[in-house]
C-alpha cells in the first residue's frame, strides 16, 4: 500500500513541475540557476561538462548496459536481472520520447557552449543517467561483501547521476527543471520496475 501512494504521490509531484514549465512560472528560477551554474565557466569545467554529457549519452549508455548485462549473465549466473536492466533503460528511454512529444519544451537559448537538437523535458541524459546507475546498484549491492563497498557504489552511482545532470545545465542544452523532472519520473519508473521484478521473483519460486 505504501508503495501505491508514494508513487501517487511522485506521479502528482511531476505533474505538477511539468504544469509549472507548461505555464512559463518556473522561468525566472531556471534562468537563475543556469546563470549561477555558468558564471564559473572555465576550460577546465567544460571539458569535464562535455565528458559526463558523453557518459550520459546513448553512445556510452548503450555498450554499458550491454557489457552489463553480459556480466549479469556470464559471470553472476543472474539471467532473471537482464530483464529488469534492458526492460527498464530500454523502457525509460522510450518513456522519454512520449513524454517530450507532449511537452515539446524548446531547450534553452541563453548560453549555449554546445549544439543539441529535439526538445527538453524532461532531459533523456538525467532520465538514462538515474535508471541506469539505480538499477545498477540495486543488482550489485547485495554481491558486494562489505559496507565499504556499498557505500562506495552509492556515492558513485549518485556522482554520476548528479554530475550528468549538472553537466547538461552547464552546456547549456537543459533547463534546471528538465533535470529534476528526468530524475523524479524515473524515479517512478525505476521503482515500478523493481516492484515487478520483485513479484516475478516470487511468483517463479
Amino acid at each position: 500500500m505504501w508503495f501505491v501512494v508514494l508513487l501517487i504521490m511522485a506521479l502528482f509531484g511531476f505533474q505538477g513541475l511539468a504544469v509549472l514549465v507548461s505555464r512559463e512560472q518556473l522561468s525566472h528560477i531556471d534562468e537563475a540557476i543556469i546563470h549561477i551554474i555558468q558564471g564559473r565557466e572555465n576550460s577546465v569545467l567544460t571539458s569535464a561538462a562535455k565528458i559526463f554529457s558523453v557518459i550520459g549519452s546513448a553512445a556510452v549508455v548503450v555498450p554499458l548496459v550491454l557489457a552489463s548485462a553480459a556480466l549479469l549473465a556470464i559471470i553472476l549466473k543472474h539471467r532473471k536481472e537482464l530483464l529488469l536492466l534492458l526492460g527498464g533503460v530500454a523502457g525509460s528511454t522510450l518513456l522519454n520520447s512520449v513524454l517530450k512529444g507532449m511537452y515539446q519544451r524548446a531547450r534553452p537559448d541563453i548560453n549555449r557552449i554546445v549544439e543539441e537538437q529535439g526538445y527538453s523535458f524532461p532531459s533523456g541524459h538525467s532520465m538514462a543517467a538515474f535508471t541506469l546507475y539505480f538499477l545498477l546498484t540495486y543488482l550489485l549491492w547485495r554481491h558486494l561483501p562489505t559496507r565499504g563497498a556499498r557505500t562506495a557504489l552509492i556515492a558513485f552511482s549518485a556522482g554520476m547521476i548528479l554530475c550528468i545532470g549538472l553537466s547538461r545545465i552547464y552546456l547549456g542544452v537543459h533547463y534546471p527543471s528538465d533535470i529534476v523532472a528526468g530524475f523524479w519520473i524515473s524515479g517512478c519508473w525505476v521503482a515500478i520496475c523493481i516492484r515487478l521484478f520483485r513479484q516475478y521473483g516470487r511468483a517463479g519460486k
